[in-house]
């Protein structure tokens, strides 16, 4: 499953799993995250939880168009486990996630090897023990009109199925309504079409 255009991939609940390898126990936590403070939120939880673990492994990537990730392997050999970690969130086709994968070591070295083969799996179960769905891709709009000018527009956000966010009705009615993404350059047309209304897109 990959992302669509007016929709993408993500995680709908969380997701839980435990690897044992050699003695050593790898957790795997899957999150849906929206922004880096939510990661540093989750990470800083899992390293009060997990205090006396010897690796905090984690990938994240957030964005739905353009993305941002990021890969770390907290004194693990160099993308021994990161990047496997990563390496699942790509295979999912899923974003706005963050996976960690903490160790307990058992006191048996595992290699290189066993390293990517123990945090990709971990990784993997959590993501099964999660539920992946699709979230649609919107674009958030400002409408600017007058009183007697709402009820055109209020009609036609109806008839497109548009979603109203927020609202101030007044001499002069200020809206911010919700469209999807490939619908934008449609949306500001037709509303900037109409007598004493404008549109513009919400950066």
């Amino acid at each position: 499953m990959q992302n669509t255009e007016d929709q993408f991939l993500s995680l709908n609940t969380p997701g839980e799993s435990l690897w044992k390898a050699k003695g050593s126990k790898f957790y795997g936590y899957a999150y849906r995250v929206k922004t880096e403070e939510d990661i540093n939120e989750r990470l800083n939880e899992l390293r009060k939880k997990h205090h006396k673990a010897r690796h905090h492994c984690y990938a994240w990537q957030l964005g739905t168009e353009t993305f941002r990730y990021r890969v770390n392997d907290d004194g693990e050999p160099a993308n021994s486990a990161g990047q496997p970690i990563y390496g699942q969130i790509k295979a999912n086709g899923i974003t706005e996630v963050l996976i960690v994968v903490v160790r307990y070591f058992g006191g048996v070295k595992l290699g290189v090897g066993g390293l990517i083969q123990a945090y990709r799996t971990a990784a993997s179960m959590a993501l099964e023990d999660a539920v992946i769905d699709s979230f649609p891709l919107t674009s958030n709009l400002i409408i600017k009109t007058t009183y007697p000018q709402l009820n055109d527009v209020m009609r036609l956000i109806k008839m497109r199925g548009y979603i109203i966010l927020g609202q101030e009705l007044m001499e002069n009615c200020l809206l911010e309504i919700s469209v999807p993404k490939s619908k934008t350059d449609d949306a500001l047309l037709s509303l900037n079409k109409m007598h004493l209304v404008s549109a513009e897109l919400q950066v």
